[in-house]
C-alpha cells in the first residue's frame, strides 16, 4: 500500500508546510522505541484524513527543523495551519489524543 505519509527534509520542510493548509509534521529517528510505536498511527490517521497532509522528518538525518522548533523528545508532532505553527505534542499518544488534536487544527 502506499503511505499517505511524505518523507520531509531540512530542504523541503518550508515548502510543504506552507504549500498545503493543514499539516502534520512527525518527527522521529529510527532508533526511538515510541517513534516506531507512533508511525503506523500516523499513517493511520494521514488515511482517514485526507484534508491534513502528513510528513516524517528523520531528525537523526535533519537537524536545522528540530533545533528552529526546539524539538527536545521525539516523537513530536508539528501541527500547522496556514504555514503557522499552531500545536506541538510529544510521546506516543494515543489515537484519541491525536484525533482531538486534528480536530482542533481543524477549528
Amino acid at each position: 500500500m502506499i503511505s499517505m505519509v511524505k518523507e520531509v527534509t531540512d530542504e523541503t520542510f518550508n515548502d510543504f508546510v506552507s504549500y498545503n493548509d493543514l499539516v502534520v509534521i512527525d518527527c522521529w529517528a529510527a532508533w526511538c522505541g515510541p517513534c516506531v510505536y507512533l508511525s503506523p498511527l500516523v499513517e493511520e490517521l494521514s488515511k482517514e484524513n485526507a484534508d491534513i497532509s502528513f510528513g516524517k522528518l528523520d531528525v537523526d538525518k535533519n537537524m536545522k527543523v528540530p533545533m528552529e522548533y526546539g524539538i527536545m523528545s521525539i516523537p513530536t508532532l508539528l501541527y500547522f495551519k496556514g504555514g503557522k505553527l499552531v500545536n506541538k505534542t510529544i510521546g506516543a499518544l494515543p489515537k484519541k489524543y491525536l484525533e482531538d488534536a486534528l480536530d482542533q487544527l481543524r477549528n
